[in-house]
């Protein structure tokens, strides 16, 4: 192996361990530190009789957040028909930043149900997020025929089309983003980059 293939493999390892360490900062962030022995007597004697018990887990069934992602994307794989499933599995990959699983899991939720608006532009914000604007631009005008007026859509798009070098179509939609709020602040920064 040459140095590039190492450097590329180090690369790829520290990426690796960053994004596991915020996914799981995230985690413990959401779902709190476990209940202890110790803490857990204290709490249940100030609550109300028909409170479920303190060390019990809330919201999942296992307790541990780590298996419960990982049973969510893994019901997400079984389930490909089950759209809630697909978003939830997605929803967890933008959690952690990781675009690439979270375009699979909405792209997979699309085909079981291609007319929701929210998908639409989940599936246009993520393509954005992975520059891929072209991308972008379709998802973004498929959610804009349902909604045509949906300000963030028509602002994400006006900046796709900046950032794809599509300044003539930009011009449009920054029209349209106008018609719908002139006081959007992004307007002015549109503007600027249109005359660059």
């Amino acid at each position: 192996m040459n140095k590039q293939s190492y450097l590329y493999g180090i690369i790829g390892l520290l990426t690796g361990l960053i994004i596991g360490y915020i996914g799981t900062n995230y985690i413990n962030q959401t779902y709190g530190p476990p209940l202890t022995a110790n803490n857990t007597a204290a709490s249940s004697n100030n609550l109300p009789p028909d409170h479920p018990p303190a060390g019990a887990a809330q919201g999942s069934a296992s307790g541990d957040p780590q298996t419960d992602v990982m049973a969510a994307i893994e019901q997400a794989r079984n389930e490909p028909s089950n759209v809630e499933a697909q978003m939830k599995a997605a929803d967890l990959f933008k959690q952690i930043n990781r675009q690439e699983g979270a375009l699979e899991f909405y792209e997979r939720a699309y085909k079981a149900k291609p007319n929701d608006f929210k998908l639409l532009a989940a599936l246009g914000d993520t393509n954005f997020d992975l520059r891929r604007y072209q991308e972008a631009e379709k998802w973004y005008q498929l959610a804009l025929k349902q909604n045509p007026r949906h300000e963030k859509t028509l602002q994400n798009l006006t900046q796709a089309l900046i950032d794809r070098g599509d300044k003539a179509s930009a011009g449009e939609m920054l029209k349209r983003l106008e018609g719908v709020n002139p006081a959007n602040p992004s307007i002015s920064q549109f503007r600027s980059q249109l005359q660059q």
